[in-house]
């Protein structure tokens, strides 16, 4: 980084949301080791209070998964992510889950895309921990968070950095 470079305005795809009221997780929480030792990438997780999930980035929805507990967002600048909501929620076959978009759509930093009821997700699966994996960063990207309590849409906890 270049001395300059402090005074640079963040490019807006850059920033990235906290996508629901609750908690940041380092992704070791996660009670899965597919996302805790980051084999699908690196990322955090989140543990919401109110079950609502906004998109932490502008971008287009690329996938949502039939059982509505996952989907896929990919930004015009190629970053790709996974909002997979709770562990082994794929078993409830969508009973749990509301999906506010469609694939294909965009969305904007904020919106609402994702419901899940943390109730019934805590009674009927493994955890309702939420991990969201950044699956397309290059080589010597890390993800950089800011843990504890958060309000959605909220900036600077959230960071992919070199």
């Amino acid at each position: 980084m270049g001395i300059f470079d402090i005074f640079k305005k963040k490019n807006k795809s850059s920033i990235i949301l906290s996508p629901t009221n609750g908690e940041i997780l380092e992704l070791s929480y996660v009670p899965d080791e597919v996302f805790s030792n980051k084999i699908m990438g690196d990322g955090f997780a989140i543990k919401s209070n109110d079950g609502v999930i906004v998109s932490p980035v502008d971008a287009t929805v690329e996938m949502i998964f039939d059982t509505k507990h996952a989907m896929g967002l990919k930004t015009d600048d190629g970053l790709e992510l996974l909002i997979h909501l709770g562990i082994d929620t794929v078993n409830l076959k969508g009973e749990g889950f509301e999906i506010f978009t469609n694939v294909g759509d965009k969305v904007k930093a904020g919106d609402k895309i994702m419901k899940m009821d943390v109730d019934f997700i805590k009674n009927n699966a493994t955890s309702d921990i939420s991990p969201i994996i950044f699956t397309s960063l290059e080589d010597g990207q890390s993800v950089k968070i800011v843990t504890g309590a958060v309000e959605a849409k909220e900036e600077n906890r959230i960071e992919i950095v070199k």
